[in-house]
């Protein structure tokens, strides 16, 4: 028995080959759920009837659908025998009595045709008493609508390390959902067997929960039920929890009628019903010293899990995890709650909650990295883990000296320094064009965060022939599983490529396997297939030892033969070992089974190593962004990305590729938008298709794209030495919207913090542009971003230098170049002992950023123990900053004139809590920048808000 990651010589593993299934795809042979349906006889089709109302009780007739020719029945909550729930937090009802989201499925009609169910479903009634909805993540905020567990990971005293940090940023951060888009929309085929059992063909990423709801609604055991999945026409996460109530909903019509029941989602209602990734809005604070190392963080992450939980606790969960991305935090608290909304489920996507998390952390550097005035790759790789460190949840980082080393290698590789160079002259000599390059890195835990799901079984079947059937309990959805698991077989078998067969994944081959999903699949069905394939090989290798006259242990098996080490003696086929053990009554088949080991994980304390490993790796991304449109195109990508020794380079390229595309989606195109209006469509969706959903397409994708896989990152204690590929490089896309914030910045004012909507839809980097550019207007211009320092006072007491980022002595940063702040060297000026005055100009002023067109700051009191208070410009069109109160300890809020509706400047206490503020009259302020002024032990306050 060798070592899981040991390889032999010539193994079949590392070869580029294609995918299993590539000639049956492009041609059009591939089989997929809904076209086994169509090959039966007397198949009944569901159609389901949808609610038009947000939030509603319920009250249905069916009976007009009885009189519409062709319907068979009208599946509801009274034709269920077990339990009437689709989901495994009993908080999912099948047939519901509340609608709790526009689209949601109230019943099921069966008719002989689709267009029969589709009428049946049109006629019945359904009569809503309308309740209260809530749309969004700010509305469940305000109205404390949450649900499941709220979970904080927690190292050291943030609170205390941000106090004494050089600065501080505040802000919130908002990231978008996204829909899975699966080419194949979801789908459910079920045939009940003469004998009571059932078989349900799903397309699901879950075959074994799948069994076990459909199970449970139909009131039988598991064993009665058998799961099959064929193949996936993409899954992404979305079928990780949600196939399994339509499946119940098949199976459940083949009860009632004893007719194989399809069920196939058309694209509106596959959009319409099914959740997405998760939004997100998280609030911060960050700390930093005085070299631009992060020193402190403190965030309350908040997703929108829609109307039940599904699988929102562990996205959340895995959000927590990688809020840190590839940075040292010494002090760290990140709180996580899961919104109830009026909005479908939302479950897994590709990331599973970590793209969210890492979202974060690189926001706010790209943020702070201007108004520190550190180059922003300086800025992050200058935070990188280190060999030693270990993460918030007491996790060793393993393999840290690999992050600067791939990060070197795409500087490097991608001419960065050089090509960053060429754009600085380019946006020179463009007024309406604009370039920006940027990189950010990615470390990803790898397995699952639940203990008990990193378990795998196979199957192994050996022919008398030398043929080789392998069945293991992971699914195909496009990404290669199957052929890298076809890779794994022939090389641990010694047998060639073509002579190893794989079965569909069915739930009576291998039972109770996990979900296809945490980017796990292959670390564990390869490792319950090498296993099962080695302890074959085991029998036949004695076998083989009588024939060559040679110790077992001696016995090689490599490309289809058998010889003794040195491979000097005689040789023999596999097909002809194979026969002599069947007729030595050697068993020929063996079921492997495989658990992750050293995982641990505290779910109460958040503490704990839940990873096999991380995968490391890294990305720079250009664009070019159009000053009049907001329009981007993604020039050049390059990639180097760590996936250990590679099970299939060709495969794992791929899906580098396709990660990073989809990541792209995401970050830049992908906007879902909801009615939040209070008419009769409140919460329908307005995005439920392709002409209103973008999606990434040809034109999208980078006109240069270079990856590249880490060299010499075997991974001990992984199969064959490789690393799982499936989810990191999505988050690697983080680097073009980084790319979009230098771009965007380089239409206004150097120095000044870039926010950007996420999505970075061209029409929100169009605003960001327009923001950008009335900063750099002159006088009265809207102000920028301000940071204080409490670092060292610069020389002779200057209260803050313009246009200087704090550091080298610098106390302050001006806000903006709408206009000059006075350079103070009175009594009160910043000093060691932090105490002064500070005066802002027109439309500007050091500390604290103003709206447009704002008259003067005016000198401000010094408060007790030497802390002044800060006055700021004026809000939009306002007039000048009043002259503020003191706050205690040095600690002045800030203020300032708005006109009619404008909203406050935010404010902080000195315990670094937000202050309360009063709103005053007046239209919007362009931005909404708070600060406090520093003193020797209080940090200045960045406040931003989208």
């Amino acid at each position: 028995m060798s070592s899981l990651a040991d390889r032999p010589d010539d193994p079949v593993v590392g070869r580029t080959v294609v995918h299993e299934s590539a000639a049956l795809h492009v041609t059009g042979a591939a089989m997929y759920t809904d076209d086994l349906a169509a090959r039966t006889h007397g198949v009944l089709t569901a159609w389901p009837v949808q609610s038009t109302v947000a939030h509603a009780l319920v009250t249905l007739d069916v009976a007009p659908a009885d009189d519409v020719p062709g319907v068979i029945h009208v599946l509801t909550a009274g034709d269920v025998p077990g339990v009437n729930d689709a989901g495994v937090k009993n908080d999912e009802p099948l047939f519901p009595a509340e609608a709790m989201f526009h689209g949601h499925a109230l019943a099921w009609v069966l008719g002989e045709t689709p267009d029969a169910a589709r009428r049946g479903a049109a006629a019945v009634t359904v009569s809503y008493e309308p309740l209260p909805s809530i749309l969004t993540v700010q509305e469940a905020i305000d109205a404390e609508s949450f649900q499941g567990v709220a979970r904080t990971i927690a190292r050291g005293d943030a609170a205390s390390a941000l106090a004494s940090s050089a600065f501080v940023f505040e802000g919130v951060s908002e990231v978008g959902g996204q829909e899975h888009f699966s080419l194949e929309t979801h789908a459910a085929f079920a045939v009940r067997e003469p004998d009571g059992r059932y078989f349900v063909e799903s397309s699901t990423q879950h075959p074994s929960e799948t069994q076990e709801i459909v199970a449970h609604v139909l009131g039988v055991a598991s064993s009665a039920v058998t799961v099959e999945c064929l193949r996936m026409g993409g899954g992404f996460g979305g079928k990780e929890m949600q196939p399994h109530g339509l499946a119940a909903i098949a199976a459940l019509g083949a009860k009632i009628t004893g007719r194989p029941v399809r069920l196939r989602l058309n694209r509106t209602q596959d959009i319409t019903m099914t959740g997405k990734r998760h939004p997100f809005h998280m609030a911060w604070l960050a700390g930093f010293d005085a070299e631009g190392r992060l020193q402190a963080l403190d965030a309350t992450l908040t997703s929108d899990g829609g109307w039940s939980l599904d699988l929102s606790e562990p996205v959340m969960g895995r959000a927590l995890c990688h809020v840190d991305n590839a940075y040292w935090i010494p002090h760290f608290r990140a709180h996580g709650r899961v919104a109830k909304t009026h909005k479908p489920s939302n479950t897994a996507f590709r990331g599973f909650g970590g793209p969210q998390g890492a979202f974060l952390i690189e926001d706010i550097l790209g943020r702070a990295a201007p108004l520190l005035g550190i180059d922003p790759a300086e800025l992050r790789e200058r935070n990188f883990y280190r060999p030693g460190h270990s993460t918030p949840y007491g996790q060793p980082v393993k393999d840290a000296q690999r992050m600067p080393a791939i990060w070197a290698q795409v500087r490097e590789g991608s001419a960065f320094d050089e090509r960053r160079r060429a754009i600085e002259r380019f946006n020179a000599a463009h007024r309406d064009r604009k370039r920006g390059l940027a990189m950010t890195p990615v470390k990803f835990g790898i397995s699952f965060t639940f203990t008990s799901f990193n378990q795998a079984g196979a199957l192994v079947l050996v022919y008398k022939d030398g043929s080789v059937l392998i069945t293991h309990g992971g699914t195909e959805m496009g990404q290669g599983l199957h052929t890298k698991m076809l890779q794994v077989a022939a090389t641990a078998l010694g047998v060639e490529l073509g002579r190893v067969r794989l079965a569909p994944t069915r739930t009576d081959k291998v039972p109770n396997t996990s979900a296809t999903a945490a980017s796990s699949s292959a670390d564990l069905n390869g490792g319950a297939v090498k296993l099962a394939c080695e302890e074959i090989r085991g029998r036949l290798a004695a076998v083989a030892g009588r024939l060559l006259d040679a110790d077992a242990r001696d016995v090689r098996f490599a490309g289809g033969q058998v010889f003794t080490v040195g491979g000097g003696g005689p040789r023999l086929a596999f097909a002809e070992v194979v026969a002599e053990a069947y007729l030595q009554r050697v068993q020929l088949f063996a079921a492997g089974y495989y658990r992750t080991e050293g995982l641990h994980w505290d779910a109460e304390t958040q503490q704990g190593s839940p990873f096999k490993y991380f995968a490391y790796g890294a990305a720079a991304s250009e664009v070019e962004v159009d000053g009049f449109t907001g329009a981007s195109r993604l020039r050049r990508v390059d990639i180097v990305h760590d996936v250990g020794d590679s099970l299939s380079p060709q495969l794992d390229i791929g899906q580098i590729e396709g990660g990073f595309v989809q990541g792209v989606g995401w970050l830049t195109l992908e906007e879902l938008r909801w009615d939040t209006g209070d008419g009769p469509t409140r919460g329908r969706l307005q995005t439920p298709s392709a002409s209103t959903y973008k999606l990434p397409s040809f034109s999208e994708m980078p006109e240069e794209f270079h990856v590249r896989l880490f060299a010499n990152a075997r991974e001990d204690g992984a199969v064959y030495g490789s690393k799982a590929v499936g989810e990191p490089p999505l988050l690697l896309a983080l680097s073009v919207r980084e790319a979009l914030r230098q771009a965007v910045g380089a239409f206004g004012p150097e120095g000044r913090s870039v926010e950007l909507a996420s999505p970075a839809t061209p029409e929100a980097v169009f605003w960001a542009i327009e923001a950008a550019r009335d900063a750099d207007a002159g006088p009265g211009a809207p102000g920028g971003h301000g940071v204080s320092g409490a670092g060292r006072a610069g020389s002779e007491g200057t209260a803050g230098l313009e246009g200087t980022a704090g550091l080298e002595g610098t106390a302050g940063l001006e806000g903006s170049r709408g206009g000059e702040g006075e350079r103070e060297t009175s009594p009160h000026g910043v000093s060691q002992d932090g105490d002064g005055t500070v005066g802002g100009g027109a439309g500007a002023g050091v500390l604290i950023g103003t709206g447009a067109r704002g008259g003067p700051g005016v000198e401000q009191t010094p408060g007790p123990d030497g802390g002044g208070t800060i006055g700021g410009g004026a809000g939009a069109l306002g007039g000048a900053g009043a002259e503020q109160t003191p706050g205690p300890d040095g600690g002045g809020r800030v203020g300032g004139e708005h006109a009619a509706g404008a909203e406050p400047p935010a404010s902080v206490h000195p315990s670094g809590e937000p202050g309360a503020t009063e709103p005053g009259p007046g239209e919007p302020d362009a931005t909404r920048t708070g600060a406090r002024e520093p003193d020797a032990t209080e940090p200045g306050i960045l406040t931003t808000d989208r």
